[in-house]
């Protein structure tokens, strides 16, 4: 009798908890219906004339195919996100013993403000920052939009998705 009345107790218990789970690892609210990408400016001394835009296009695909959220452009959208690319520069990532540069890098920083008008409403706006390196013996424009499109770009975007949804 005793067992009986545990297990029920335990039972009750457990049945009052409740766990969001998603194939994408995403925790939404559930009161949250749409989500507002605003275009990512380009805000960086040095820049690359094609980043916004695919940066700005990359985050929005994301959020569409891995969400349930519907992507507008209003003001008053359950989850926003908006910023600016403030950082883009080369620099010698490795030295050999020569002192000639052996591996450069691209570095790209990117500043976003994440604004939640449903449920615990705690935002963020953070800097997130993602290089790339490659042989110092190629340029720079020779390889930048390999290294934006493949490594980078999905790098921050992932980066800004886990921050906001997956609460890494």
């Amino acid at each position: 009798m005793i067992r009986l009345l545990i297990a029920i107790n335990m039972l009750l218990v457990l049945g009052g908890c409740s766990v969001k789970y998603s194939a994408s690892g995403a925790s939404i609210d559930p009161g949250a219906k749409t989500v507002n990408v605003r275009f990512i400016e380009n805000r960086a001394p040095i820049n690359n004339p094609t980043l916004s835009q695919n940066l700005t296009e990359k985050l929005r695909t994301k959020i569409q195919s891995q969400t349930r959220l519907t992507q507008t452009n209003e003001d008053n959208a359950d989850y926003e996100f908006k910023g600016s690319i403030t950082g883009y520069s080369f620099s010698n990532a490795a030295v050999t013993n020569v002192d000639k540069a052996s591996t450069s890098r691209l570095n790209v920083t990117v500043s976003i403000t994440f604004i939640k008008r449903v449920g615990d409403k705690k935002g963020f706006t953070q800097s997130f920052t993602r290089p790339a390196e490659f042989p110092a013996t190629q340029l720079p424009s020779a390889v930048e939009n390999g290294l934006l499109e493949n490594t980078i770009i999905p790098g921050v975007v992932d980066d800004i998705f886990n921050k906001a949804y997956a609460n890494w």
